[in-house]
């Protein structure tokens, strides 16, 4: 297959010539940017030797191009982020113009500082890996801490899934009495950001969120009875914290709790645990796959395409990708 690689004659008369690639985490994602963009996505060839040594090889010209490399190291995680770095010593070799990494979700983010001594910050050591492996540029959603974007030399676009999730929670409960809940006080802010995205609705949090799992300990912060709440959070992996959150706001007299996340990691029996908690709704996005094993009862996918798109398209013509953090009302995330 040939790629249909668009291209934009600048001023001066300097062609530009977008590609994107993609890695094999995520094919359906890549092909739906690949349709909002209107191209297609460079050939390339994959394979692992018998020993396990990932080998990749694109197969059209990358040299001028400005490459945008689509990938999300998610399960097996580290099997994805090594490709990634092949795919960008690769395209480096043949002379791409710029490298932009687009990591919907970003691996080891919460590794993103020392809690004891003797350990790592492998935050910092993938950004590093990024950057010698030829990435100019880094381009994620909803990283687990802001700081990461300062462990990566060049520019980093941060963009927010947190608009779209809040519009499909105020369009399913328009006329809900909603408080915003922060799973721990550490989301807190993330939580404020929700109410101002959801017209300035009151928030609640939960204290100790380590012993949410457990079924004590625990205490809600705010008024949630009789409420519709929505329980925020950058991510759901194991779906212990957003059962237990449940529980505890069903004990609380919640008239119903939805949770809301970016990235739905969802290992090992999280759908199931999520799906027996008696949880209303479960938002997320497409930024990780979630095949049809994940998925499960009162599940809602949303996809992130669209955004990534339109941040490309800012990008590879010198636009603003700003304007893409301002939700619906022009209220800055």
């Amino acid at each position: 297959m040939t790629a249909s690689v668009p291209a934009t004659r600048r001023e001066g008369g300097v062609t530009k010539r977008l590609m994107l690639a993609a890695g094999g985490s995520h094919p359906r994602l890549a092909d739906a940017v690949a349709a909002r963009l209107g191209t297609t996505i460079a050939p390339r060839t994959a394979h692992a030797f018998a020993n396990g040594e990932v080998f990749v090889r694109f197969g059209t010209s990358v040299r001028g191009s400005d490459v945008f490399v689509l990938q999300t190291p998610t399960d097996p995680i580290n099997t994805w982020l090594l490709e990634s770095l092949i795919m960008l010593d690769a395209l480096r070799r043949a002379s791409a113009k710029t490298i932009t990494v687009i990591w919907p979700f970003h691996p080891y983010g919460r590794q993103d500082k020392k809690h004891r001594g003797r350990e790592p910050i492998s935050a910092r050591l993938v950004a590093d890996l990024l950057a010698t492996a030829g990435a100019d540029r880094l381009m994620t959603v909803d990283l687990h801490t802001a700081q990461i974007q300062g462990f990566f030399a060049g520019p980093v676009d941060h963009l927010r899934a947190q608009p779209l999730l809040a519009r499909h929670v105020r369009a399913a409960h328009p006329d809900a009495d909603l408080t915003v809940v922060a799973p721990d006080s550490g989301r807190v802010r993330l939580a404020e950001t929700w109410a101002e995205l959801l017209g300035g609705r009151p928030i609640a949090f939960v204290q100790h969120r380590d012993s949410l799992q457990h079924g004590h300990g625990t205490e809600i912060v705010g008024d949630v009875r009789g409420r519709v709440c929505v329980v925020v959070d950058d991510m759901i992996d194991t779906g212990a914290t957003m059962a237990g959150a449940t529980r505890l706001l069903r004990e609380h007299g919640a008239a119903q709790v939805i949770a809301a996340a970016t990235h739905g990691v969802l290992s090992g029996d999280a759908p199931h645990r999520l799906a027996a908690s008696g949880i209303g709704e479960v938002v997320l996005t497409d930024t990780v796959p979630l095949p049809p094993a994940k998925r499960f009862p009162g599940l809602t996918v949303l996809s992130v395409a669209p955004m990534l798109a339109e941040a490309i398209h800012e990008v590879f013509d010198d636009g603003s990708v700003t304007k893409l953090f301002e939700g619906a009302e022009g209220h800055k995330v």
